[in-house]
């Protein structure tokens, strides 16, 4: 699956804090949050590296493409995970192009791919890669 990623030379919760504090910059909120490690713990015993998936939303966006198909609910919140890796924290987002491949969809999945990258990228441009 194509995506963003960007790694960074910071704990997992001060780049969650970094991610959070930009998304809005590109019009986007967070939504939902989903604890995986805590969730994989309290579920199967499983333990594993922290790992956050916050459903980011940019809601003029959202609107505009369930206004040209309604299934495309079933791609919302956009995901984007914080990810604790040796060194630091991954940060990734899937590329909307990749998930709405139709032609009705390329300037919407266009600009939300633009706006998903540059708060990646503007929380990676703060700190060194990891």
């Amino acid at each position: 699956m194509k995506g963003f990623t960007a790694d960074v030379a910071l704990p997992i919760d001060e780049a969650e804090t970094a991610l959070r504090s930009e998304l809005p910059d590109h019009g986007f909120g967070v939504l939902t949050e989903i604890d995986v490690a805590a969730t994989l713990k309290a579920k199967l015993g499983v333990d594993r590296a922290p790992m956050k998936i916050l459903g980011a939303c940019n809601p003029p966006l959202a609107h505009a493409a369930l206004e040209l198909d309604p299934t495309v609910a079933l791609l919302l919140p956009c995901n984007v995970v914080v990810e604790a890796i040796e060194g630091g924290t991954r940060i990734m987002a899937v590329d909307p192009r990749d998930l709405m491949p139709d032609p009705a969809f390329a300037e919407l999945a266009e600009e939300a791919a633009g706006k998903l990258q540059a708060a990646i990228d503007a929380v990676a441009a703060r700190v060194p890669a990891a």
